[in-house]
């Protein structure tokens, strides 16, 4: 990934927690035919490996997990971005030598991926995977709600996929080579647009 100085974000904890915050995302492998990309949605377990490890499922029909086992992958999961207009910039009123961008921040994880199809791995994955997306409902669904039977029969159309993170990389492209006064336009800009982004801006240009 092309990382300029500025943009770089290697605090392995922000990474994390964008990966927690932003699971769903974007497994890359090569196949027979070239290269393969499915989004997952995975679950981080934060301690084990140096930089952790993510585990997921796939459906069996799916061929991305077909000659998976044992291969270098990559990861890609993304939180918020938007377009930046130069209107935002207060350059462009005294210049006027602005372009537009786009800020993002993503997070790249490479390792190697081992295939699972033991049926208690995969309802371990599974219950935690649920439990972390209906923990903030009121009355949250449980895996165990569903008949056990029905549950068992499901689990025999998925295989499960892990990955020891051997590699992680993380870019906050947010504004941060711009004057002062262009990051609070920007901040400002997307204040209603995309007031996730604005408060990105607004930390990390320390504003």
């Amino acid at each position: 990934m092309y990382q300029p100085p500025h943009h770089r974000e290697d605090r392995l904890e922000v990474q994390q927690q964008l990966i927690t915050s932003s699971p769903f995302g974007l497994l890359i492998s090569t196949g027979r035919e070239g290269l393969l990309a499915n989004g997952v949605p995975f679950i981080l377990d934060p301690v084990r490996g140096p930089f952790g490890t993510l585990q997921a499922h796939v459906a069996k029909a799916n061929e991305q997990w077909k000659g998976l086992n044992g291969q270098q992958v990559l990861v890609i999961f993304q939180g918020p971005q938007n377009y930046i207009s130069p209107s935002y910039y207060e350059t462009k009123r005294e210049t006027g030598k602005v372009v537009p961008t786009w800020n993002y921040i993503m997070v790249q994880a490479r390792g190697q991926a081992l295939v699972h199809d033991d049926a208690q791995w995969l309802a371990r994955q599974i219950e935690v995977l649920t439990n972390q997306h209906e923990s903030s409902r009121e009355q949250p669904w449980a895996v165990s709600d569903a008949p056990h039977d029905y549950m068992q029969s499901q689990m025999k159309g998925i295989v499960g996929i892990e990955i020891e993170i051997t590699a992680l990389e993380g870019k906050w492209k947010v504004s941060q080579n711009r004057p002062e006064a262009d990051r609070r336009g920007v901040a400002e800009g997307l204040a209603h647009a995309n007031p996730a982004m604005s408060d990105i801006v607004k930390l990390y240009g320390k504003i």
